[in-house]
């Protein structure tokens, strides 16, 4: 049953000899390809990179000893060797500097140790002046101090004695005279009351409040020492405005606070207060 059944079936049975085939024609016409084919391949392969490596060295070589040479490694080398040459230069005028910096140093130590061997001298010299100066300032105190004593000894042969007293008691009386009219006048002069300039911004809720209503409840406010100014209507945005009033006040007497307080107050119309503008008279 079952050869009958593979009879009637188309099966390739002899695919391999075809492949056979095939492969001795290909062999035959590029030549039969081996392992060792393979391996010699690969050597010529190593061998040709060698070769060309071995030409590219023998190039640089002829080339840094040829015309050419200066663009090449030699031409680094010159060009290093004259860069050499200018360091010298430059290291050898960097010598000469330190050495004239050598020298002004040693000048300059000289100089010092001159004045630090002729500064005793002066030093010695300073304090007799200032040794003398407080004797001077002395010497008017003893005497002061020995004019009383005399004056006493001779109160009772100086006939002028009498009249020097009277006239240091009209002195003492016209001193005392001015000094009480100096005070009365001091008295009278008037101080100065320190004063300053206060531009007030008052926003209302909203742009159906009644700015002229406003005004007037702000300028109710009554305080000693407050004085209101000009005013005007600003626009904000949206139909609103606010009222941008003016005004001076004492400034011992009243206050920012004090006014910010008072005029928020009035809720139904105020919002906010702010300061726009502080100035001292």
């Amino acid at each position: 049953m079952a050869t009958n059944f593979l009879v009637h079936e188309k099966i390739w049975f002899d695919k391999f000899k075809y492949d056979d085939a095939e492969r001795k024609f290909y062999e035959q016409m590029n030549g039969p390809v081996t392992a060792g084919s393979h391996q010699e391949n690969g050597a010529s392969v190593i061998l040709r990179d060698i070769a060309r490596a071995r030409e590219n060295i023998q190039k640089s070589l002829a080339g840094s000893s040829g015309p050419g040479a200066s663009s090449g490694p030699g031409g680094d080398h010159s060009e290093l060797i004259v860069r050499i040459a200018s360091l010298e230069v430059e290291n050898q005028n960097l010598r000469g500097v330190v050495q004239d910096m050598q020298q002004a140093i040693s000048k300059l130590e000289v100089r010092l140790s001159t004045l630090e061997k002729s500064s005793p001298t002066h030093r010695a010299t300073a304090p007799q002046t200032q040794h003398v100066s407080p004797m001077r300032q002395v010497d008017p105190p003893t005497k002061k101090a020995a004019t009383p004593a005399e004056d006493d000894e001779d109160d009772d042969i100086d006939l002028f004695g009498s009249d020097e007293e009277e006239e240091d008691k009209e002195a003492a009386r016209l001193r005392e005279e001015r000094l009480r009219q100096y005070a009365e006048k001091k008295a009278k002069k008037p101080s100065l009351v320190a004063k300053s300039s206060i531009l007030l911004d008052v926003k209302p809720w909203d742009d159906e409040t009644d700015m002229a209503q406003l005004e007037t409840c702000v300028r109710s406010i009554r305080l000693d020492g407050l004085v209101w100014g000009g005013s005007k209507l600003v626009p904000v945005g949206y139909g609103i405005r606010k009222l941008q009033i003016q005004c001076v006040v004492e400034d011992d007497k009243v206050g920012t606070d004090l006014l910010e307080e008072e005029i928020t107050k009035f809720e139904e119309h105020v919002q906010s207060v702010d300061i726009a503008a502080f100035n001292k008279i």
